[in-house]
């Protein structure tokens, strides 16, 4: 979808192996960040349990940020992607998604929506399997 993704950013709503905890080990979301800095991009992230622990893991690295909320996290970002299924992400304000995104477009990979909804909604969405 992007080609090249140097100078791209991105938000990454959850961190953790899987809601409801912090344990950062065998996460999805640690292999896309180290992916998308090989890649030149940068990543502002939020989870609501495990920013400390991947402020740990991450030390003083310059290409990571984090948001207070899931929406602050959208600010400047290129697309969405989701790589932990905690609550809070369900029912997401789709509206303002698309305002906060410099495009509407959300990679989940955890199939927390309904495609056709979201797609309904002007974003272009990509889920796993979908």
């Amino acid at each position: 979808r992007f080609g090249d993704l140097q100078g791209k950013h991105f938000a990454l709503w959850g961190l953790s192996f899987k809601p409801n905890t912090d344990d950062m080990r065998e996460a999805p979301s640690r292999e896309l960040i180290d992916d998308l800095f090989a890649a030149g991009a940068t990543v502002t992230a939020y989870d609501p349990v495990a920013m400390h622990e991947t402020q740990r893991i991450y030390a003083n690295e310059p290409r990571l940020s984090y948001a207070e909320n899931p929406m602050g996290a959208l600010e400047g970002a290129d697309a969405l992607l989701i790589a932990t299924e905690w609550k809070e992400f369900r029912s997401p304000d789709f509206d303002a998604i698309k305002q906060k995104l410099k495009q509407p477009l959300i990679f989940d990979g955890r199939n927390l929506y309904d495609p056709k909804f979201v797609r309904g909604m002007g974003i272009e969405y990509f889920a796993i399997g979908r």
